[in-house]
């Protein structure tokens, strides 16, 4: 009889140490859906080989990089690097005989600041190991406007790769046109202003409405980039709660069962107990 009243002391225990471990659980998950915060988005760096772990005021930035001197992920040296070098990162954006005009090299510079600079593209970003960098940053909003005014600025010039992230020949070192293809102009290669700004970088950015939340290159003010990262960063973390509040819901009725569950097999353990007792009595 003993050792009946031991197995039921075990089992009991042993459903005990259950609940402790659920509600640790429980409340694991109800902590994490609060550890992301929009100003975590705010205040985060793309994972690059240039790129500083947290945006900082930068009061020398060069060129066309200077409107990120207030909040910038760039430092003086980068800026103007990227600036006087022909081949940024080893990519040279005059693949063809026939160097980019001044216009278009000038809307390359803005996208490359952007790219080094930005500190509002966290909400972007995925995982990208390669040698340059960790992560990129993939279906940014950009402004119509803003793609329209790139295309009028590249469109007669000339490339010979629609897709400017993948298919290179690098055995010079450089990106050099692969075999096979020839140059012709964006109009050609591209074919329309939205096909350009979203295939270029393998698909970077998505061409939006200007009426809607949308990023720009170039701004002489306040950076608008922060509000339209705050807007989707908001988004992104509400429907985060939604899916984190109904798995908590979900854990919620577990939880319940497992107390009734609990509570009933001790009330059974004290009676297998009171019974025992009685016989040995």
């Amino acid at each position: 009889m003993k050792k009946f009243v031991c197995q039921c002391a075990l089992m009991g225990e042993l459903y005990v140490m259950d609940l402790a471990l659920w509600l640790i659980f429980f409340s694991t998950v109800t902590m994490t859906s609060s550890e992301d915060s929009v100003e975590a988005y705010l205040n985060r760096c793309l994972d690059g080989v240039n790129h500083k772990t947290k945006p900082g005021p930068e009061s020398n930035l060069f060129g066309q990089c200077n409107q990120y001197k207030e909040l910038s992920c760039c430092t003086e040296e980068t800026t103007r690097g990227l600036h006087q070098s022909h081949s940024w990162l080893n990519f040279n954006w005059h693949h063809c005989d026939t160097q980019l005009s001044k216009a278009c090299t000038a809307f390359l510079n803005h996208d490359l600041c952007f790219y080094e600079c930005s500190p509002n593209v966290a909400p972007w970003l995925v995982p990208h190991n390669i040698s340059i960098r960790n992560e990129r940053y993939k279906g940014i909003p950009l402004c119509e406007s803003e793609c329209n005014a790139w295309w009028d600025a590249c469109r007669y010039d000339l490339t010979c790769k629609d897709n400017w992230a993948l298919g290179w020949d690098w055995s010079a070192g450089v990106n050099v046109c692969p075999a096979g293809t020839t140059c012709r102009t964006f109009e050609d290669v591209f074919g329309s202003a939205a096909n350009m700004c979203h295939q270029i970088w393998a698909g970077a950015f998505n061409v939006t409405a200007d009426n809607e939340q949308c990023m720009v290159f170039y701004f002489s003010d306040t950076n608008p980039n922060r509000e339209v990262a705050r807007y989707y960063a908001e988004r992104m973390l509400k429907e985060s709660s939604i899916a984190t509040n109904s798995a908590v819901e979900l854990s919620s009725s577990i939880f319940i069962f497992l107390f009734s569950l609990i509570v009933y097999i001790l009330h059974h353990y004290h009676l297998c107990y009171h019974v025992v007792s009685r016989t040995e009595l």
